[in-house]
């Protein structure tokens, strides 16, 4: 059975009321908080905060008590993927649909050769960046010129060959792009994994292998990517570039999706084998990499302070896949978020083998990043952080692709070194840029 419920109390000093979601399922209770963010304190037995302070131990679904997450069961995971409807209608006010915006032009100015990479870097899952989102917020706005050279991206191809090409930017609507630069943002705090692990493993074996579960795709070289066409997988750039020289493991680079391989036991006598169990594992169907993009943005001494905003890469593969894939959007500022949430799927490596899916509220944004609370681990770099929005005159919700999980990072914070886990937005210019290397034409890039 299956009872929901909107309980909320109201924690002294506080400016406004909060909405909590309350779901009973089978006498267990799950709670989320929804609007606004810290403002909730739901009680109860048997209450299980669904993201503030959490206790020490959870329900899982089988009975068992663990204290590092979830292995999500049917109801769960069905209650847990309707939890942005319900948020609908508890602020049914909010406007949360998919407002298309023009996406500028990113158009290719020239291509030249240049000379192979040497494919000794390390892959580096952890990354530093030396200016945090304070420090950004202080730097001058890019001219159009600083833009061009940031745009401006390397391809690697299967056989070591390697070409750079310049770029020039049209219908560039400089408030569009840095229209956060100058509002002020919400508190921070830090977070890899701290407290209670609130990441959920997709143990069902009808779910890793269906939307939107199945769109998320392991890279060899240890990360994480989402599919976003039949061909074309976005990941981060350092899963496969340092900055300086491309990882040991891009020179052969591939990509696993997500499969059920059926595991049999048994004996034979004569020539018939006894069955003794039937077990579906996952286990992963690899491809191959034809050519990668990383833009010049991310390399060493060009970019700097700001390298991290260009922590993105496409990665075309030689063959065209059967599953179903996820667009890309270009990113709404936070507050046109339900409950300022984001959601992502990746392989995290304190649980091999397996995908973790997560969600969380935004804290703070800039211009190019989302600082957020997501429990993460390495491994997750590169997964694709989505929203769900309503389709402009339909009824219809839809998933798109709206950043690209960086991952855990050291950053300077008024002189201090910090950490954070940071999601790189996909503004107009870059899906103008991303959407170019994935369908190779301006014209099916026009609106985002």
């Amino acid at each position: 059975m299956l009872q929901v419920s909107i309980k909320c109390t109201v924690q002294p000093g506080l400016a406004q009321p909060c909405s909590a979601l309350v779901l009973n399922v089978t006498g267990k209770t799950i709670c989320s908080d929804t609007k606004p963010p810290h403002s909730c304190n739901v009680r109860g037995p048997g209450a299980i905060p669904w993201q503030r302070k959490p206790r020490s131990i959870r329900t899982l679904a089988n009975g068992n008590r663990k204290s590092s997450g979830f292995t999500m069961g049917i109801i769960q995971l069905l209650i847990l993927l309707s939890m942005n409807t319900f948020a609908f209608g508890i602020g049914a006010e909010e406007d949360y649909t998919w407002h298309l915006q023009r996406a500028p032009q990113v158009l290719d100015r020239r291509t030249i050769s240049i000379e192979p990479p040497r494919f000794e870097a390390k892959t580096k899952l952890l990354i530093n960046s030396t200016c945090g989102i304070v420090c950004q917020k202080k730097l001058p706005l890019p001219t159009v010129s600083d833009l061009q050279n940031y745009l401006s991206y390397e391809t690697l191809y299967n056989n070591g060959t390697r070409t750079l090409t310049e770029v020039v930017v049209r219908d560039f609507n400089m408030k569009n792009e840095f229209e956060i630069a100058q509002k002020k943002g919400h508190s921070r705090r830090k977070r890899q994994v701290f407290g209670l692990d609130s990441r959920f493993s997709i143990g069902n074996t009808h779910f890793i292998t269906s939307y939107p579960f199945n769109t998320a795709v392991k890279i060899s070289t240890g990360c994480t990517g989402i599919l976003v066409s039949e061909k074309h997988v976005l990941t981060a750039a350092h899963c496969i570039h340092d900055g300086k020289d491309y990882v040991k493991g891009a020179k052969r680079l591939r990509v696993g999706f997500l499969k059920l391989r059926s595991k049999r036991g048994g004996r034979k006598r004569g020539s018939k084998r006894i069955k003794r169990s039937t077990r579906d594992k996952p286990s992963f169907q690899w491809s191959r990499v034809k050519h990668t993009q990383v833009p010049k943005g991310w390399f060493k001494g060009v970019a700097d302070d700001i390298a991290v905003d260009y922590d993105y890469a496409i990665l075309e593969l030689k063959r065209p896949q059967k599953h179903k894939y996820m667009e890309i959007g270009i990113s709404p500022s936070v507050q046109n978020m339900p409950s300022n949430r984001i959601h992502f799927s990746g392989f995290d490596n304190d649980r091999p083998g397996k995908l973790v899916y997560r969600f969380c509220t935004v804290s703070d944004e800039s211009n190019d990043l989302f600082y957020q609370y997501c429990d993460a681990n390495p491994g997750s770099s590169g997964s694709g952080i989505y929203i769900r929005l309503k389709e402009p005159d339909k009824h219809s919700w839809k998933r798109k692709i709206i950043g690209v999980f960086s991952g855990h990072q050291w950053v300077d914070v008024n002189g201090v070194q910090q950490d954070y886990n940071v999601a790189v937005r996909i503004t107009p210019l870059k899906y103008a840029q991303i959407c170019f290397w994935i369908r190779g034409n301006y014209a099916d890039c026009r609106d985002g």
